[in-house]
């Protein structure tokens, strides 16, 4: 197929920032609006954790100088960097839970119930492990819930069933990147997880996370990820090629990546029969607890 027969896919995903930094998020919204101003959008999003606000540059300066902050000093700090984010997009921005396995879901509602009252657009991210997913059974009866730290088909099935009562936007955040790291495909979560999605009447929107190079946003896009939040390096890659979308002929190259397979799932059965267990979902909270607890 010739070039100029090539069909340039839509862009129907929305675009949010991953990152704990005020600053980036009005370069990132500028660089879409002045840099394909026809898709008339900018940032639409943000998604924030632990680990991005131990990096914003602020706290970075504040520990350097051999400080450290209490637990409401470090919230406060939380709520300072996504009160700034509001003032540029109002789109969903997502704040964590801060635990680990040993949190228990009383602990996560709680904490989310005063995240719920930091900005009007916000977003209650949970893990995805049993107490998260017990926690974000009730509170997405309350309030937008984002569930995090997603590696498996199985994990997802276990959101939908979960969530199955919600009265508020429910997403799913699977993470390409740290699969990739251990030589697995995490692009074919992503795909495993629309494919059984679009299979059953949905109210999960795939948000794809842990971007690493602009072949994921592109492929993300390829897809149809109903969101996706990419970290402002890529961001700027986009906009260095003029924020190419893909063509009917693209093809993500998954050389010496481990397939993950395809799953038929019962996503009606009880959402407890699943296996929520991952390695990396225990990694991922390790590694937020870890950075959160450098600042304290």
């Amino acid at each position: 197929m010739t070039n100029d027969k090539r069909q340039i896919m839509k862009l129907n995903s929305q675009l949010f920032l991953d990152g704990g930094d005020p600053e980036e998020t009005k370069a990132a919204n500028e660089l879409l609006k002045t840099g394909k101003p026809e898709w008339g959008i900018g940032i639409q999003g943000q998604t924030t954790n632990p680990t991005l606000v131990a990096k914003n540059p602020d706290v970075q300066k504040y520990i350097a100088s051999g400080k450290r902050l209490t637990q409401s000093e470090a919230l406060a700090e939380y709520k300072k960097i996504v009160m700034a984010v509001a003032e540029v997009t109002k789109g969903p921005i997502s704040i964590q839970v801060i635990g680990d396995q040993s949190t228990t879901k009383e602990d996560m509602l709680a904490q989310a119930r005063v995240y719920k009252e930091w900005i009007p657009n916000g977003v209650v991210k949970f893990p995805c492990i049993g107490n998260g997913l017990a926690a974000a059974e009730i509170f997405c009866q309350e309030f937008p819930v984002n569930i995090t730290l997603n590696f498996s088909q199985e994990q997802a099935a276990a959101v939908y069933g979960a969530t199955s009562k919600r009265r508020h936007h429910v997403f799913i955040s699977p993470f390409v990147g740290r699969l990739d790291d251990r030589g697995e495909n995490g692009m074919q979560v992503v795909e495993n997880e629309l494919r059984m999605y679009q299979s059953i009447k949905n109210h999960v929107e795939v948000l794809t996370a842990s971007v690493r190079k602009i072949e994921h946003l592109l492929y993300a896009i390829a897809l149809g990820s109903p969101a996706i939040t990419i970290p402002f390096k890529i961001i700027e890659v986009w906009a260095a090629q003029g924020f190419p979308l893909p063509d009917d002929s693209f093809m993500y190259d998954s050389t010496g990546l481990r397939p993950i397979p395809f799953r038929q799932l019962d996503v009606a059965k009880n959402w407890r029969s699943f296996n929520l267990s991952h390695s990396l979902t225990d990694a991922g909270l390790h590694k937020f607890m870890e950075d959160w607890r450098s600042l304290l």
